[in-house]
């Protein structure tokens, strides 16, 4: 509980005045009309987006501009998360970010490209000199694209401070037309006390919208008693797109005192999964849709709640009426309201609170070890957010771990013993998650001798899994002994149905060569204008290995002519 205090405090020290934050210093990236796909602080899964989503016109190859002076400060490729991206540090301490990248631009990629081959590796972290990379305004830098973990072609855009902590890019000027009022979907009341209820009952409830004329929301009146927590689900759109982004800023009044405010001006990398704590992590679960917890729970230090009244919470008295408000507003002020007429009235009970009490409750500040059949459990302190009962089962090769309904913070370890494997069969087996088809899905496992480990972040059902087939190989633009001339790229689809694709290295007449691995679509691509090691007859060689050590090979001629 310290621990969360501590952090507590710290992300209070975040306030700042929008006064200080310049608005005219950065121009935009891109050279077109910019429409969001995103914007900063919505809520994805396990974290808040930290960034502008920019459409690029669903392609890719626009050019990418640098919006002031700076210098090349980071450069991060990998093939997941942000895929290609690009940091620049600008002289008055900000940074930004380019994000899922096709390529770098001019002698920025000639940088990377030589670094990835002298360390023959696709995958690279580069924090150039200062003097190494500068740019000035305007100048090209990269080329936008769909790497990494994007969802289709766009440039992820941020802006950092000077502690790397993401900031609204909408503070600094970055104009997007938006003449759309935020969509409220929904709303919920949560019981919180031992007594209190909501319409007679203990248990979230959603509430009835009723469209107004004026264009906000009432809900149905409701009979309450005790504490209360109020959550929505809310959306905003802006001008020339359906996405439904997230909203700036939610303020609640009760009976006219301000109560709660959350706004997404600011947080850091380290609290961004308490997103989790924030929102109704069970009901997004079960109906895929995000509730924001207009209350601050215990264990919950973010810092994009800004103002609050006894966490947010509001007291229902019996014999006397009252009016709960939400107000959502969206970046240009454009706002929405719904409000709650209350009764107060101290009611008996008819629907009391779900618990489900099992064997095993959790203190979430105490570690907890506990094993079921040959599977061992370890739940450090602090990885669940309050007490809780969890449903635990071995079912022989399965470990039934409660269901994903619950949020888990930080890593728990299971533990498998194996000693009843055969030892050549050892070294081939793994913890798998099993997905809605019953399949096992690869967690990251070690072995240590007759047992193996493997940390996870959700709950579900985990296995024993052994993996002995080799992944698979075939080329897609080329066949063995012929010409391809004609072609600009080399690609081979690589795929691995069980514990999945782990590294790979690719040869041309015994040199390394480089090929872009997109796991979205399971290719690897070598560029020819790299014009490594390339004779008119060429010998090209791939080696893939998957994650519990089965390899292929592939092998094959190919006829180029040469300038």
């Amino acid at each position: 509980m310290k621990n969360f205090l501590s952090m507590l405090l710290l992300f209070g020290g975040f306030a700042f005045s929008q006064n200080d934050i310049p608005t005219d210093y950065f121009s935009s990236p891109l050279d077109i009309n910019l429409v969001l796909s995103g914007n900063f602080g919505e809520m994805r899964a396990n974290h808040f987006h930290s960034g502008l989503d920019l459409k690029t016109e669903q392609r890719e190859g626009l050019a990418v501009y640098a919006p002031a002076d700076g210098f090349v400060s980071r450069i991060n490729v990998q093939h997941y998360g942000y895929g290609k991206a690009l940091y620049i540090l600008h002289p008055n301490g900000y940074t930004t970010v380019y994000g899922h990248l096709r390529s770098f631009a001019g002698d920025i990629e000639k940088y990377v490209k030589d670094t990835q081959y002298a360390k023959e590796t696709f995958e690279v972290e580069l924090f150039p000199e200062k003097t190494l990379l500068p740019v000035k305004k305007g100048d090209l830098i990269a080329f936008t694209g769909n790497t990494g973990g994007s969802g289709g072609p766009h440039l992820h855009f941020e802006i950092r401070d000077g502690s790397q902590r993401p900031m609204n890019p909408l503070l600094f000027g970055i104009e997007i037309p938006d003449s759309k009022v935020p969509i409220v979907s929904a709303v919920f009341a949560y019981p919180i006390g031992a007594d209190a209820h909501i319409n007679q009952g203990q248990n979230r409830t959603k509430l009835r919208l009723i469209k107004q004329k004026d264009g906000n929301y009432k809900t149905e009146n409701v009979t309450a008693f005790g504490k209360i927590g109020f959550g929505i689900t809310t959306f905003d759109q802006q001008d020339g797109a359906s996405n439904k982004n997230g909203s700036y800023k939610i303020n609640t009044r009760f009976n006219g005192t301000e109560k709660f405010e959350v706004l997404f001006n600011k947080f850091d990398f380290s609290e961004t999964r308490y997103l989790n704590r924030y929102t109704d992590y069970n009901y997004y679960e079960i109906n895929k849709s995000m509730v924001q917890k207009l209350f601050r729970e215990t264990n919950n230090p973010l810092s994009i709640i800004t103002k609050e009244d006894d966490n947010g919470y509001i007291n229902v008295q019996d014999s006397l009426t009252s009016i709960y408000t939400i107000e959502v507003f969206d970046f240009k002020g454009n706002t929405m309201m719904v409000s709650i007429p209350i009764d107060g009235k101290k009611m008996e009970i008819l629907n009391p609170k779900k618990l489900e009490k099992t064997d095993d409750y959790i203190f979430a500040d105490h570690a907890t070890s506990i094993t079921k059949g040959k599977f061992s459990i370890y739940i450090p302190a602090n990885s669940l957010y309050e007490d809780t009962y969890l449903d635990i089962k071995d079912e022989g090769d399965i470990l039934k771990f409660h269901e994903d309904v619950v949020p888990i913070h930080s890593n728990i370890s299971i533990t498998a013993d194996i000693s009843n494997y055969n030892e050549a069969d050892r070294d081939k087996l793994y913890i798998g998650r099993l997905n809605y088809r019953g399949l096992p899905y690869y967690t990251s496992t070690s072995r240590n001798g007759d047992k193996l480990t493997a940390k996870t972040r959700t709950f579900g059902s985990y296995t024993v899994a052994m993996d002995t087939s080799p992944p698979t190989i075939k080329p897609i633009n080329f066949t063995d002994g012929k010409w391809i001339s004609n072609q600009n790229f080399l690609q081979v689809k690589i795929t691995d149905d069980l514990s999945g694709i782990s590294s790979y290295r690719a040869t041309i007449n015994n040199k390394f060569i480089l090929m872009e691995y997109d796991y979205k679509k399971d290719v690897l691509t070598y560029n020819f204008n790299d014009n490594v090691n390339l004779e008119t007859e060429n010998n090209f060689k791939l080696i893939v290995i998957d994650n519990v050590g089965n390899s292929a090979t592939f092998e094959a001629k190919f006829f180029r002519k040469q300038p």
